[in-house]
C-alpha cells in the first residue's frame, strides 16, 4: 500500500476527522456534489427524452421522410397524386438503412353532429401502414382494419373523442369538399373503432386515420395512386444524409423532404434543449468544484501541523499534496454515490409513476419523459470526478509554501 494513501486512509477513519471544525465544510462539499449530479442527470435524461418522444411522436404521424410531387404544396391536403408503381416501392432497394415505406393520402374534411362540428384532416392509409406508433397511442378500442371492401372505420384522437363526446363504436357524419363551388358535398359516415393520444395535441387536433379508398374516390384518383410515400429510416441521427441519397434516387418529377423541415419550428425549439444542458453541467460542476475546493483548503488548514511534521520527517510536496487529493477524492466519490443513488431513483420513480405531468400543449408531452442509459450516467460520473480533482490541484499547491518549523508551531 502506497504511504500517500495509507496516510489517507486513517484520516477518513478516524473519530477525530469525523467531528473536527472541518465536519460541517466536508458535508457540505459532499452535498454539493451529490446535489450537482443529482441536476446533470435530471437535465440529461429529461431533456434528451423530451427531444426523443416528440420527434417520435412527429415521425409517427408523417414519417422520417416524405415524398411528394414537386406540384404538392405545403398544406396538409394531398392535391396532386403520384402512382404507387414505384421501383423503390415497397422496398428501397438502393438506399441502405431503410425500415419501411407507405404510401398514404389527406383530405380536409368537416365533422358535424346534432349539436356541433369540427374541421379535421381526413388521413387515409392502406394495408401497407405501420401502426407501431399508434399501438404505442392507443388508449381505447382497437387500430381500424382494411380488408377487401372499403372500410368507414376510422381512428380518432383523444381530443376529438372529448370535444365531440365520442366514444368507441359511435357513428359520425363527415362532409368532404367537392370540384367546384356550387356542387354540394361528399358526405360519409365513419365509425369511430379506436381513440389514440399521442400527446402531440397541435397533431392530435389535426389528423384522424382511415381508409384511403375514401380519398380516391372523393379525388376521382385511380386504385394505384396515393397522396405521398412516408419513409421510414433505422438510425434518425443519419436523417439529412438518408434525406440526400432518397432525393439522387427517385424520379426528377418527384421531391423529398424530412420531418425535420416540416417541423421546423418544433425542432428548433427542442434543439435549444442541447444548449440548457450543457449550460446546467457547466455550471452544476463549478458549484461543486469551488465547494470541494473550500472544502480542501479546510482540511489543508486543520492538518497544517501534521504537513509540518511530514515535511521534516522528508516527505516531498507532491507526496503530501497526494495524500489530501485522495482524501478528497473520497469525498468526491462519496458525493458521486449518493448523488446517483436519488438520482436514479427519481428518473425510474418519474418513469414508471409519471410523477411529474406537463401541459401538452406547451410540451408537447402529458409528462415529462426520462431517457435513462448507462452511456451518459458513466461519462457524467467520470467526468465529474475528473473535473473537480483538476480543480483540487491549484488548491493543493498551497501545500509547497507551508514551512515545517512554522507549521509544526502552528495552533
Amino acid at each position: 500500500m502506497k504511504f500517500e494513501y495509507f496516510i489517507a486512509k486513517r484520516i477518513i477513519g478516524s473519530k477525530s476527522y469525523k467531528s473536527s471544525v472541518s465536519a460541517p465544510i466536508i458535508k457540505i462539499g459532499i452535498t454539493a456534489i451529490a446535489i450537482g449530479i443529482i441536476v446533470m442527470m435530471i437535465a440529461i435524461a429529461t431533456g434528451i427524452g423530451l427531444q426523443q418522444k416528440i420527434r417520435d411522436k412527429a415521425v409517427a404521424f408523417n414519417g422520417h421522410i416524405t415524398i411528394t410531387t414537386f406540384n404538392s404544396n405545403a398544406s396538409d391536403e394531398s392535391e396532386v397524386p403520384m402512382s404507387i408503381n414505384q421501383e423503390f416501392y415497397p422496398e428501397f432497394k438502393t438506399v441502405e438503412g431503410i425500415t419501411h415505406i407507405q404510401g398514404v393520402a389527406t383530405k380536409w374534411g368537416l365533422i358535424r353532429t346534432e349539436t356541433d362540428f369540427d374541421g379535421m384532416v381526413f388521413k387515409g392509409v392502406d394495408e401497407d401502414y405501420n401502426w407501431q406508433y399508434f399501438k404505442e397511442f392507443l388508449v381505447e378500442g382497437e387500430l381500424p382494419k382494411f380488408e377487401d371492401n372499403i372500410s368507414n372505420d376510422v381512428l380518432i384522437s383523444q381530443y376529438l373523442a372529448s370535444r365531440l363526446q365520442f366514444k368507441v363504436g359511435d357513428t359520425f357524419q363527415m362532409l368532404f369538399e367537392k370540384d367546384g363551388v356550387d356542387k354540394l358535398p361528399f358526405i360519409r359516415a365513419f365509425k369511430v373503432v379506436g381513440i389514440y393520444n399521442s400527446g402531440f395535441q397541435e397533431l392530435d387536433e389535426t389528423y384522424m386515420l382511415g381508409d384511403i379508398r375514401h380519398i380516391r374516390f372523393f379525388n376521382k384518383w385511380e386504385d394505384d395512386q396515393i397522396g405521398n410515400f412516408e419513409v421510414f429510416i433505422d438510425d434518425y441521427s443519419q436523417l439529412v444524409q438518408k434525406e440526400e441519397e432518397i432525393y439522387q434516387n427517385i424520379s426528377s418529377f418527384y421531391t423529398s423532404r424530412t420531418v425535420e423541415e416540416r417541423y421546423a419550428t418544433v425542432f428548433e425549439w427542442i434543439n435549444i434543449f442541447d444548449k440548457n444542458i450543457y449550460g446546467i453541467i457547466g455550471i452544476m460542476i463549478i458549484v461543486a468544484g469551488i465547494n470541494m475546493i473550500t472544502a480542501l483548503l479546510v482540511l489543508i488548514l486543520e492538518r497544517t501541523q501534521m504537513i509540518g511534521v511530514l515535511k521534516a520527517l522528508g516527505s516531498n510536496n507532491w507526496s503530501i499534496r497526494k495524500l489530501f487529493l485522495y482524501n478528497a477524492s473520497y469525498l468526491i466519490v462519496l458525493g458521486l454515490f449518493w448523488g446517483n443513488l436519488i438520482g436514479l431513483s427519481l428518473l425510474f420513480a418519474q418513469k414508471y409513476f409519471k410523477l411529474f405531468p406537463l401541459d401538452p400543449s406547451v410540451y408537447y408531452v402529458t409528462e415529462a419523459p426520462v431517457y435513462i442509459s448507462a452511456s451518459y450516467i458513466i461519462a457524467l460520473n467520470i467526468g465529474t470526478f475528473v473535473l473537480c480533482l483538476i480543480m483540487l490541484l491549484v488548491p493543493s499547491y498551497i501545500i509547497t509554501k507551508i514551512s515545517p518549523v512554522k507549521a509544526m508551531r502552528f495552533e
